[in-house]
């Protein structure tokens, strides 16, 4: 399904860095992030734990969708998504390719 340009424009994709990183109790794929928007820190439920393991992702600079209403996913209220692909090789989540600081708009 296609969206028009302005819808495309409402969202509002942000760098952040993984502060801290936990598995969520009972759940084999859920992580529970708490990441660097620049202004705020933010928590995110995330389904990569069968791909990374929490100590590695400590200050990991990723991009996220910032302005995704907040769901709560294993009991936890996730604010924001973060952005990864999956392929043959496995999960990659997006980066940057130099270092930036928390919180700057996407392209």
């Amino acid at each position: 399904m296609d969206i028009t340009y302005s819808e495309f424009k409402k969202i509002s994709m942000r760098t952040a860095i993984i502060k801290s990183a936990e598995k969520i109790e009972g759940y084999d794929k859920l992580l529970k992030l708490k990441i660097d928007l620049g202004t705020e820190e933010r928590i995110l439920v995330a389904g990569i734990a069968k791909y990374y393991a929490p100590d590695e992702l400590l200050g990991k600079e990723i991009i996220v969708v910032a302005n995704l209403e907040p769901k709560t996913i294993a009991g936890i209220t996730s604010q924001g998504m973060l952005l990864a692909v999956l392929s043959k090789n496995g999960l990659s989540m997006l980066t940057t390719d130099k270092k930036v600081e928390p919180g700057l708009q996407v392209l």
